[in-house]
C-alpha cells in the first residue's frame, strides 16, 4: 500500500473562520496531489470498461487491474477516515470488497472512479459512525491548538499540523466531521458532496453551516479569534 503524506490532511476552512494562525498553516497544504488525482480520475476509459465487463464475468486478473488502477486514488480518499495504518488497509481492501459486490450496479455513467468515491465516502464514513458508537476519540487538547505558531504558521511540520486538524474534527459528530472533510479537504463542490453522501444539495448547504458553528464552538473554547 502506498505510503500518502500526512500534509495532505490540512483542513482548508471558510474564511470567516480561519485565525492568522491557521490561515498560513493552510498555505503548506498539499492540493496537487488531488488535483492530478482528480483530472486522471476524470475519464472514461475503453480498456477499463472492458477490465470491468471481464470482472463481471468472473476474471480475477481484471479485476486486479481495477484494483491497481484505483489503490491509489481510494487509499487517498480513505486516508482522510483513518491515519491508522492497519485501519487503512483494511478500509481500502473493504471499498474493493464491496465495489466488486455491486459491480454490476456500475452503469459507466460516469468515471469508475467517481463510483470508486462515492463506496469509500460510504465505508469511511461507516467506519466513524462504528467508532463513534463506542466512544472512541482520538486525544486532542485546545492547548495544542494553541500551539500553533502565530507569526510564521508556515513552518510548523507539516505532518504535525495534519495530525492536529484530523484529531480536531474527530470531536466533532460524524456526519458534521463528514461534510467538513468532504467540502474543505476534498475540496468537492456542493454538487460532488451531495453525490458522494448521497443527500441533497439543501441538505449539503445547511448540514454545512451547522457543522461549520459546532467547529467554531468547540475552538471557540480556546479563546481563537477568526476573522470575519
Amino acid at each position: 500500500m502506498v505510503a500518502y503524506p500526512l500534509r495532505m490532511g490540512l483542513l482548508l476552512l471558510p474564511e470567516r473562520m480561519i485565525s492568522l494562525r491557521v490561515a498560513l498553516v493552510r498555505a503548506v497544504t498539499n492540493s496537487v496531489f488531488v488535483t492530478k488525482d482528480r483530472r486522471k480520475a476524470d475519464t472514461l476509459d475503453a480498456a477499463e470498461l472492458e477490465d470491468i465487463r471481464r470482472s463481471r464475468q468472473g476474471d480475477s486478473d481484471a479485476y486486479r487491474r481495477l484494483i491497481e488502477r484505483h489503490q491509489e486514488h481510494v487509499g487517498r480518499i480513505l486516508w482522510r477516515f483513518s491515519r491508522d495504518r492497519l485501519v487503512h488497509e483494511e478500509l481500502v481492501q473493504d471499498v474493493f470488497v464491496e465495489a466488486y459486490v455491486s459491480l454490476k450496479s456500475y452503469r459507466a455513467k460516469a468515471p469508475f472512479a467517481h463510483w470508486l468515491a462515492r463506496i469509500a465516502t460510504r465505508v469511511g464514513y461507516r467506519y466513524w459512525k462504528q467508532t463513534a458508537r463506542r466512544r472512541e476519540k482520538e486525544s486532542f487538547t485546545l492547548e495544542e491548538w494553541d500551539r500553533i505558531p502565530d507569526e510564521s504558521p508556515e513552518r510548523m511540520d507539516p505532518s504535525e499540523a495534519a495530525s492536529l486538524v484530523h484529531r480536531l474534527l474527530a470531536q466533532l459528530r460524524p456526519r458534521d466531521r463528514l461534510v467538513l472533510t468532504l467540502r474543505y479537504l476534498e475540496g468537492c463542490d456542493v454538487a460532488e458532496t451531495a453525490r458522494r453522501t448521497g443527500w441533497t444539495k439543501s441538505m449539503v448547504k445547511v448540514q454545512c453551516q451547522r457543522a461549520i458553528k459546532r467547529l467554531e464552538k468547540l475552538v471557540g473554547q480556546s479563546g481563537e479569534e477568526f476573522l470575519e
